[in-house]
């Protein structure tokens, strides 16, 4: 696969492309890599980071803010809660796998239409959505905004590679996790104030002006290339859709499974989970017979989805079990704190939103900060401290005395707010480390596969601390509800978090193994 032209050690800047007799006989595109940077100077990697992530925000806004709507759009279609659960589940099922779409999308079509298309699915599904008169059509519009979030989300780690010198990667990284990460941190509380003041459609059309100025600043900065400085190639290599198909099955059958264990018959839980596990077996075994293929007949057959080659780098393969492995432990994390606070505690909906809302506060802060230290300190090393302070945040949980009301909110917003500092360790350092080993060529397809990775963590994640969660429940004889009050009611919630902290202890083994050989600081 083509990359994005190599930069100059030192500039950030893309080296100019050989002549040749493609490029006498054709005209200079004006809306070329080369074109926009000559045009905009060196200041044009930071306005293209600020192109797509305008679009991100409103990508990752979408993927969260639906959940405060879904008690009301099931009151309104009269759907049971499985039923309407399904917007929040399809969406993330639907990015999932079309994360693994990105690299091809770039090489056929260009990173300028590429991302447009995107942001029109978007566009479209937010308005669809909201206007929709029947259910159906909300849960397709939901999955058309999943596609489109899917494919763009691998986009910024791309041209952070790409576009910025080893000494700006991190500094890019924090830059750009800071803007996305507010998304989600404010999501939930404007989300909030639009359902209680105009209804649940207009969650879907909080996405319209966002995509409305990513489209803008596309057709202004995002280039019409392919990862590489060369031109798109519409007739290169077809689309891996064996790999896809087999994919997105397996992706269904484990979430079904997962959904199956918490309220299903166990039968048909491990009848999907074996489901899964044969897709899995199956999609590598053909992803290394079209690797080898293609190996020996560089000219003929199909690119691979998964390029299974990336994990042969050790610092790849121990970054996608970090990402594997945060995912499970962000996203049932956001499910478990917010369950914790209403039905443990005995807090308002409105009032967990304003304690959780300092920490996304401190995480955007720390994130930008964290950036800049990337460029000077090893990947490994912060992703380690990121992990550790995560994992002391959930150990820490269970000290909140519900005896003390003042202390209990004190001590839920401190270890809240030293959970956040942690991801804001992990998030800048996480993508750049694990992938700085890899060939350029390679760093499309590396992007795309650890954040699906991430993401088929966090989707597993949520439903592995609902499973653990009611399991435990079960076992100390009590039952989630809110305002319980019985003796020992917070057990069950107590040891959800110590297993959701000892997974992220796991991590911290493949973060240190994400050292780079020669033992000196990422990026040198």
């Amino acid at each position: 696969m083509r990359g994005m032209s190599p930069a100059t050690p030192g500039t950030g800047k893309p080296d100019k492309l050989p002549p040749g007799p493609a490029r006498m006989n054709t005209p200079p595109d004006p809306h070329s890599i080369a074109a926009l940077r000559e045009r905009h100077g060196p200041r044009y990697r930071w306005l293209l980071l600020l192109s797509v992530m305008v679009g991100t925000m409103a990508s990752v806004m979408s993927s969260t803010i639906v959940n405060v709507a879904i008690p009301d759009m099931s009151h309104h279609f009269a759907l049971g809660q499985e039923r309407a659960q399904w917007a929040s589940s399809g969406f993330m099922a639907a990015m999932t796998v079309s994360m693994l779409t990105t690299p091809w999308l770039l090489t056929r079509y260009g990173y300028r239409r590429t991302y447009t298309g995107c942001m029109w699915l978007l566009l479209v599904g937010g308005l669809v959505g909201g206007f929709a008169q029947h259910y159906p059509l909300v849960l397709a519009a939901r999955v058309a905004e999943g596609l489109a979030a899917g494919v763009v989300q691998p986009i910024p780690a791309i041209i952070i590679l790409r576009a910025f010198d080893s000494q700006e990667q991190g500094r890019a990284s924090g830059i750009f996790g800071m803007g996305v990460v507010l998304a989600p941190a404010l999501g939930p509380s404007i989300g909030g104030l639009l359902v209680d003041a105009f209804g649940w459609r207009s969650i879907f059309f909080l996405v319209v002006p966002f995509c409305l100025a990513s489209l803008w600043m596309a057709r202004r900065f995002v280039p019409t290339t392919a990862p590489g400085g060369a031109a798109p190639n519409p007739q290169g290599a077809a689309l891996d859709w064996r790999g896809l198909l087999l994919a997105t099955a397996g992706t269904l059958c484990l979430l079904n499974g997962l959904v199956e264990l918490k309220g299903g018959t166990p039968l048909a839980a491990f009848g999907l989970l074996g489901g899964a596990a044969l897709a899995l077996l199956v999609f590598v075994a053909l992803q290394r017979r079209m690797l080898l293929a293609r190996t020996r007949h560089p000219d003929q057959g199909v690119d691979p989805l998964l390029n299974l080659s990336l994990f042969r780098d050790r610092r790849f393969a121990m970054g996608s079990i970090v990402a594997f492995i945060y995912g499970v432990a962000l996203f049932g994390s956001t499910y478990l704190l917010p369950v914790y606070m209403q039905m443990g505690l005995g807090l308002s909906a409105s009032f967990v939103g304003t304690i959780l809302l300092p920490a996304g506060l401190v995480l955007a802060v720390t994130i930008a900060v964290v950036g800049r230290i990337s460029d000077r300190q090893p990947a490994h090393r912060l992703v380690s401290i990121g992990l550790l302070l995560l994992a002391c945040s959930f150990a820490l949980m269970p000290t909140i005395d519900t005896d003390h009301r003042a202390q209990t909110l004190t001590l839920l917003v401190a270890w809240a707010i030293l959970g956040r500092l942690g991801l804001g360790f992990i998030l800048p350092s996480l993508n750049v480390g694990a992938m700085r080993g890899l060939a350029r060529a390679q760093i499309p397809q590396g992007a795309s596969a650890i954040n699906f990775l991430r993401m088929l963590g966090g989707a597993a994640g949520v439903s592995l601390c609902g499973i653990v969660l009611e399991w435990r429940t079960a076992a100390h004889g009590l039952k989630l509800v809110p305002g319980n009050t019985a003796p020992g009611h917070l057990a069950p919630f107590n040891e959800t978090f110590f297993m959701v902290a000892a997974i992220c202890a796991l991590a911290i083994g493949a973060a240190v193994k994400m050292r780079a050989k020669t033992g000196k600081a990422a990026g040198q």
